[in-house]
């Protein structure tokens, strides 16, 4: 009696299939080569500051790289970054979960697709018309808020006394977040969208209230997609250039009050200093672009290891 060897089943590919695979491989292998292109420029050109400043340049408020013995730092710029961030994704999570659960399961069915594309559309719109918009229109109607924030509440909360409100960290940072919360709002949407209907529908055959079969079904399964939103969302309001650049009263200075006025960020402070910079003062620009650069890369490398962790977690 004879063993059987077993057979190789060999893929024959199409043409098509073979074009298909041949365009897609070229197209990751040229993001990657972007990506290794800019980290190499960004080196290169930010080594000469790094090099000169030390490790003064991630502590020092100071900016004045085009100085024979001036220091310079981006301390004050990480600070700004920060902050306007992390205000910006306050708003953004809570308001895109609510507004995706409400698209996907309290909107009539009519209007599901109207809204999805609206959102779609916002996500769309240039970062420009969100800062004028919140320039003129958002912040002027905040003021008399935040004026009555400072005098009621200055007294007894450091963070929000002020000498004037206008263009502060958080206006800075709740105009950011109207720019994160479209797409983020979409891709939360997309990934509830996906949760499994049988059990949507044995939740509430069991007597759970909607709320209740979000809660415990939809909100559950989306989790590794909610996390990765908003991840890209705050990715979107650490490098966000125009907010910051068209509201801050510009101040290379650390301000713990986040209703006082002035303020810098990574991107506005190379926004504002590009053209005026000579060779030194470039070079430091590139080595603060470079640190943010990482700083993004870390966010969303820790944000992947989140991810890998939920699903392992949900199997």
């Amino acid at each position: 009696m004879t063993l059987e060897t077993p057979r190789i089943i060999t893929a024959r590919l199409s043409r098509g299939d073979r074009i298909y695979r041949v365009v897609t491989t070229m197209a990751a292998a040229t993001v990657l080569v972007t990506i290794v292109l800019i980290t190499v420029f960004l080196v290169l050109t930010a080594l000469p500051a790094f090099q000169r400043a030390g490790w003064s340049f991630f502590t020092t408020t100071a900016w004045n790289p085009d100085e024979t013995s001036g220091k310079f730092g981006i301390a004050a710029m990480m600070y700004g970054t920060f902050v306007t961030a992390l205000i910006a994704m306050a708003f953004t999570v809570p308001i895109s979960i609510a507004t995706a659960v409400f698209i996907n399961e309290y909107a009539p069915r009519a209007t599901r697709a109207g809204l999805t594309t609206s959102i779609e559309v916002m996500a769309a719109i240039p970062s420009i018309i969100f800062a004028g918009w919140g320039l003129h229109v958002l912040i002027p109607f905040l003021d008399p808020i935040e004026q009555w924030a400072v005098d009621h509440l200055g007294g007894v909360f450091f963070v929000f006394e002020a000498r004037e409100v206008g263009s502060s960290y958080f206006n800075v940072g709740l105009v950011i977040s109207l720019m994160a919360i479209p797409i983020t709002t979409s891709i939360v949407r997309a990934v509830l969208d996906q949760a499994p209907r049988h059990e949507c529908e044995g939740a509430l055959a069991l007597g759970a209230t909607r709320w209740g079969m979000v809660r415990t079904v939809i909100l559950p399964f989306g989790r590794t997609g909610i996390v990765g939103a908003s991840m890209l969302g705050l990715g979107r309001a650490l490098g966000e250039t125009m907010a910051a650049t068209l509201i801050f009263s510009f101040a290379f200075e650390i301000k713990p009050r986040i209703f006082e006025n002035g303020g810098v960020t990574i991107a506005s402070g190379i926004a504002i200093y590009f053209k005026e910079s000579r060779d030194a003062g470039l070079s430091a620009l590139m080595a603060a672009g470079a640190t943010l650069f990482l700083v993004t890369f870390v966010i969303n490398l820790l944000a992947s290891r989140v991810v890998q962790r939920a699903e392992r977690a949900a199997r």
